[in-house]
């Protein structure tokens, strides 16, 4: 259960970083570490899915 919500705490990150700065110039542009975030929530879904974790 802990791990679903971090896995969207992660996603909505990502949504906002990778989204953010198309709705409105004020908000940060974060680079790679959009990416990044990606890639953890993806890793996570895979361990999840495989009954690692």
């Amino acid at each position: 259960m802990m791990l679903t919500w971090i896995i969207v705490i992660l996603l909505v990150l990502w949504l906002l970083g990778f989204l953010g700065p198309r709705f409105t110039s004020s908000f940060p542009s974060t680079g790679n570490a959009v990416h990044i975030l990606i890639v953890i929530v993806i890793i996570l879904v895979v361990l999840n899915l495989l009954g690692v974790i």
